[in-house]
């Protein structure tokens, strides 16, 4: 992997774990928003190419994965592709109260916004926190991953949370843009206690293995 030049200066490094995430996701989402529709069209074709090709995905049952909202590495395609092949796909949704759980992908006009800045969520059924554990594969969102397998969230700890209900055999996979992707020896990114590493990570240019 080609190291990623560092996206703060060396003061970063200064900061308390929370400062540094909240300066660079304020730097990532910055960026993010330059990317043109089309950029963001082709990113999310290969993106689907490349996590349609993993092994783990040839031979699993269920997936998980994020409902990109538009800034996002984008998943509609690989969303449809996986459901077109038969494969389960869990999606992200939010029960009375915030409550952490999933709903069922079943077709492309199935998503819907329930709110404004929410993902797009599944219209039928809730299910637990625990239904995470039928995945094989686990696709997840990340403004920044290194090479240490670090993954840098939006923020609010969903995934750290739900990522507790996982079979612990069952790879996760974090999908970023190639400028996001940091080499862990020069610009290693924060890293608290409950922060649960990757396995794996996939820009548009290809998918590395991680030591997560």
């Amino acid at each position: 992997m080609v190291p990623m030049t560092p996206m703060s200066d060396s003061s970063l490094r200064a900061l308390e774990p929370d400062e540094a995430k909240a300066h660079l996701r304020a730097s990532i989402r910055r960026e993010r928003l330059q990317r043109s529709e089309r950029r963001r069209h082709e990113a999310a074709a290969a993106l689907r190419d490349l996590v349609l090709a993993l092994p783990s995905i040839q031979e699993a049952r269920c997936v998980s994965v994020y409902a990109s909202r538009a800034h996002e590495p984008g998943t509609d395609l690989l969303i449809e592709a996986l459901h077109r092949r038969g494969i389960k796909v869990l999606i992200p949704l939010l029960g009375d109260g915030l409550q952490r759980g999933w709903g069922v992908y079943r077709g492309v006009e199935d998503l819907i916004e329930r709110a404004p800045g929410r993902p797009p969520e599944p219209s039928g059924d809730f299910l637990p926190s625990a239904a995470l554990a039928e995945a094989d594969v686990i696709v997840v969102p990340a403004l920044a991953v290194d090479t240490a397998g670090t993954r840098l969230g939006q923020g609010g700890g969903w995934y750290d949370r739900a990522l507790m209900d996982a079979r612990p055999a069952a790879p996760v996979v974090a999908l970023t843009f190639a400028n996001e992707v940091h080499d862990a020896g020069a610009a290693p990114l924060p890293r608290e206690r409950h922060d649960l590493g990757v396995d794996m990570v996939i820009t548009p240019e290809g998918a590395f293995p991680l030591p997560a």
